[in-house]
Order: structure tokens, then sequence, then C-alpha cells
């Protein structure tokens, strides 16, 4: 009597992987754009982290943003490195196209939002007396903390667009 075999295991297709497994992710430029994303998102999360978060508000989105991300790059990465993406059944490619169109739209929210914390700050003078308009956001640092926001400005930035070309090269795969 002949073996029957379950349809249901035979009919799940081959994930759709087009970068490669283990260290040779790295030597792409999906690879390379992953590991800046960890890079900067880290500078990101420590500069907004050391500047005392003047505005919890706005800067508090910026730390939820930068620490989510530079833990779910490193792991998405990991799942390449350590070769597990072939296990999991899956379409890898638009599953890179839709993280970081997710990532982008996140970082571009939070680049933009300390970027307005950075412009609105007041640089502090042996005596300050200043009249602000109700309804604006004025934030007082010292010449230290401005320039700790500039640096985290900048590479809130470059994070931005290493999401950026990374989901376009996700989506240039995703439409192979």
């Amino acid at each position: 009597m002949a073996e029957q075999t379950n349809p249901a295991t035979t009919s799940f297709p081959a994930p759709t992987i087009s970068l490669p497994l283990g260290p040779d992710v790295l030597r792409t430029y999906s690879g390379a754009l992953i590991c800046l994303e960890i890079v900067f998102g880290g500078l990101v999360w420590i500069l907004v982290a050391s500047s005392n978060v003047p505005v919890p508000l706005l800067q508090g989105w910026v730390m939820f943003v930068s620490l989510t991300m530079f833990f779910c790059s490193t792991a998405y990465l990991l799942l390449f490195l350590l070769g597990l993406a072939d296990r999991i059944n899956t379409d890898w490619n638009f599953l890179d196209m839709f993280y970081h169109f997710v990532a982008l739209l996140f970082y571009f929210g939070a680049f933009l939002l300390e970027a307005a914390t950075t412009s609105a700050s007041l640089s502090v003078n042996s005596s300050i007396c200043v009249n602000i308009p109700s309804g604006n956001i004025a934030t007082v640092l010292s010449y230290q903390q401005y320039n700790i926001n500039v640096a985290a400005t900048v590479f809130a930035f470059i994070a931005t667009m290493c999401y950026g070309c990374s989901m376009f090269m996700g989506f240039k795969r995703w439409r192979k």
C-alpha cells in the first residue's frame, strides 16, 4: 500500500530571498545599509539620551523610534547573518521593502521632531528675558545640549536616508 502525503505540507512555496545568507550579506549594498542604519540609529539614541531630553513629548518619540529601529534592524541583520531567513517561509523581498517603508515613515517623523526641538532652542546667557508668544514651543538649552541636539538631528536625517535607500532597493528586489 502506497503512503499518502499530506498535500498541505507540500504546497508551501520556498521562501523568496534575494539577499545572500551568512556573512556574504555584509558584502551587498543592502547589508551595508542595514549596518549603517544600526550605527546611525544607535548614535541618535545615545545623543538624544545624553541631551537630558528637554522636551519629553517630542523627544520621547525620537527615543522610541531610534531604540525600536535599532533593535529591529539588529534582529533583521542577525536573521540573515545566522542563516535563519531560509527557515521561515515568507516573501523576504516584500518583508524587506515593507519593514524599511515603516521604518522610513517613523524615522522621518522622528527627524522632524528632533529638528523642531533643536530649532526652538534659545541660547542661555548670563541673564535671559524672552517674551514668547503663547502656543509656541521654546526650549532653553546650554551650548553643549544644543550641539548634541544638532548632531542628533543630523544623524537622524542620515538614518532616514539610509532607510529610504534600503526601501528603494527592497522595492526593486520585490518587483523583479
